[in-house]
């Protein structure tokens, strides 16, 4: 169920996000095309799109519940196809920093399995801890 909060909180909401994440998602023109290269879109529940749309709402709490900011793969293809340059997956960041803040969510970096930390290259180790550490 989507919380509206009240305009002025909505406003407030997204220009925190756009200072935040240094897009300007109010220029977003909703043409589709960063939905349509994303390779994870079909698995998320905001598409690239809706993410940016909801941002412009400032329906910031809906983004920080939502499964999407953690599927991104911050792999750029929304940015490259992007006419008006907006790279959702700095947008995701900051969304995912607001999340770590005020929602308590993530992971400590010791609470890996040392077993994990053993196999796995290093190149993702770092990815998951920058995106999911606390």
């Amino acid at each position: 169920m989507i919380r509206i909060p009240k305009p002025e909180q909505r406003r407030e909401a997204t220009e925190h996000l756009i200072e935040l994440s240094g897009q300007n998602v109010k220029v977003c023109l909703q043409c589709g095309k960063c939905t349509s290269g994303c390779p994870f879109a079909e698995d998320m529940d905001y598409t690239p799109h809706q993410i940016v749309h909801l941002a412009q709402l400032g329906l910031i709490e809906e983004l920080m519940d939502s499964e999407a900011i953690w599927i991104c793969a911050t792999c750029f293809t929304c940015h490259s196809r992007c006419p008006v340059a907006i790279d959702i997956a700095s947008l995701s960041d900051a969304i995912r920093l607001l999340a770590h803040n005020e929602k308590d969510v993530g992971i400590e970096p010791y609470d890996v399995p040392a077993e994990v930390i053993k196999k796995e290259p290093q190149q993702a180790l770092v990815s998951l801890y920058r995106k999911f550490s606390r």
